[in-house]
């Protein structure tokens, strides 16, 4: 008999970041993980990623109809992009329209394109306030392609920007990081930035989709949007946590599926 969803029901995309490696170098279990993700932010080269890991993610994402994005970044490999670079403007718009254009051309030599762009690590979290980089990575956006929604944080510069500009835009939460009470996240390397608990972290991605909630720090609740629920494939367990994320969900009635359809 097949499976009937419930009208109204939840959606909820689920991703992660794939193809951080380099060379012989691997980070995550990038095949594992296309397994449970409906969309794959692929690295780009520029934080991570070279031209045969993309090609090699693309093809994988292509064959389990898994969304291909574009994990743009800051060039900065021995930093793995987590580290802020006071990038003039016109640079940063040039560097995310070169990796855009890259890694789409590995997608549709895979038989898709790009279908979204996530901004990755410092250049992410620096466009939540900073307007000159976000105006720069929104510029690269619409000038490239502007059907291509941008992923990131409720209430951040770049998707005020990128919505001003008439660019889509998906709402991201983040199930295994921790929450500052004004709604960023706790930095990496302070006690309760990062979360590995399975059952923990399916619990907060459940509350986050279909609550809109997230707890904080401090003990206090947060209200965000949620279209699109992020697990780091570089958090310790992200296999398993990914899993019993989806588990969760699918278990309470959300529908887990790419955004866009």
């Amino acid at each position: 008999m097949a499976h009937l969803t419930a009208p109204g029901a939840r959606r909820i995309d689920l991703n992660a970041d794939l193809g951080e490696g380099f060379g012989p170098w691997a980070l995550a279990d990038d095949d594992a993980l296309l397994d449970l993700v409906t969309s794959a932010n692929v690295a780009c080269g520029f934080h991570a990623g070279d031209p045969t890991i993309m090609r090699t993610v693309t093809r994988a994402a292509v064959e389990r109809g898994v969304s291909i994005g574009a994990h743009v970044a800051y060039r900065d490999l021995a930093g793995f992009g987590r580290r802020f670079l006071a990038v003039a403007p016109a640079e940063l718009t040039a560097d995310v329209v070169y990796q855009l254009g890259a890694l789409d051309a590995f997608a549709r030599l895979a038989g898709d394109r790009v279908r979204y762009v996530k901004p990755h690590g410092a250049l992410y979290n620096a466009i939540v306030r900073h307007e000159e980089q976000a105006r720069a990575v929104v510029e690269a956006v619409a000038g490239y392609d502007p059907t291509l929604p941008v992923v990131g944080m409720s209430g951040s510069a770049v998707l005020r920007l990128a919505r001003q500009a008439g660019l889509p835009v998906v709402h991201e939460v983040f199930a295994d990081r921790g929450y500052a009470p004004d709604g960023s996240l706790v930095p990496r390397g302070t006690p309760g930035a990062v979360l590995h608990d399975p059952a923990a972290v399916a619990e907060r991605a459940l509350r986050l989709v279909t609550e809109g909630v997230v707890v904080a720090s401090d003990g206090s609740e947060i209200t965000v949007e949620a279209d699109s629920v992020c697990i780091h494939s570089d958090t310790p367990g992200a296999v398993a946590l990914l899993t019993e994320v989806r588990r969760t969900l699918e278990a309470s009635g959300v529908v887990v599926q790419r955004f866009g359809g």
